[in-house]
């Protein structure tokens, strides 16, 4: 009887080591996976497709190796968000795609698919995955801070036809089903302009123009919302051929 409890014992020492080991190594990946999702989602290659806005080469848009779905390149005053947007066939297309076409968790900043491409209807929807670290629309947690969102509230968003200045006027905590995410109906521009208004944690009244809204989750349920408004005023317009594809 001795021997056969000696023996169960060491089988549970064994087993018990086997746990641990597996768990650690379980730990290692969790913790390399998580690693690999941050540096390529903080990959800033695509920079140097900016277009250029100033200098001798302003109005030209080289966009090199990314993908012809790039519609826009959209950048908000001394943050990170710092993004060429795409748009797919679909809003699914992009989730796990990078502006290069390749795959990544972190996916891309991209326009929904219901919305012009041009940027030219009154509401115009941009999603981004929330990312810790200020990356992707994980920056748009600070302009829930009333002092961040006033001292930040100018971008500029350029497309193949022009460039816009961005003034940031809303933030509003939401969710997927109430509304806001897309309204393409007759009504939508008043709708919405009163939505924003009747529902927003920060409001400072916005000139006339077309709205971007900047969407992005804020729960892992995806469910809450967290979504950043600004109105877009055309600055520019870009002649035919000064976008090189």
């Amino acid at each position: 009887m001795y021997k056969i409890l000696k023996a169960f014992d060491r089988v549970t020492d064994i087993v018990i080591l086997v746990i641990c080991l597996l768990l650690i190594l379980f730990g290692a990946y969790a913790l390399y996976d998580n690693q690999y999702v941050y540096s390529t989602a903080s990959d800033r290659s695509a920079l140097m497709y900016r277009p250029k806005t100033s200098g001798e080469d302003a109005g030209k848009w080289d966009k090199g190796e990314l993908v012809d779905d790039v519609v826009a390149w959209l950048r908000i005053d001394d943050t990170t968000i710092d993004y060429p947007v795409v748009q797919g066939e679909d809003n699914q297309e992009y989730l796990n795609k990078d502006p290069f076409g390749e795959f990544s968790l972190s996916g891309s900043i991209f326009l929904d698919s219901r919305c012009d491409p041009d940027f030219s209807d009154h509401y115009s929807l941009v999603y981004g995955h929330h990312m810790a670290r200020g990356i992707m629309f994980g920056a748009l947690d600070d302009f829930t801070d009333r002092d961040f969102f006033a001292a930040h509230r100018r971008g500029e968003l350029v497309t193949d036809t022009g460039r816009y200045d961005v003034t940031l006027f809303a933030v509003m905590s939401t969710l997927t089903t109430d509304g806001i995410v897309f309204m393409d109906d007759e009504d939508c521009a008043q709708r919405i302009d009163k939505h924003i208004r009747e529902n927003a944690d920060i409001y400072e009244e916005p000139e006339p123009g077309n709205i971007i809204c900047l969407s992005t989750c804020s729960d892992s349920d995806s469910m809450q919302r967290l979504a950043v408004f600004g109105v877009l005023r055309q600055t520019a317009q870009i002649r035919e051929g000064d976008v090189e594809t």
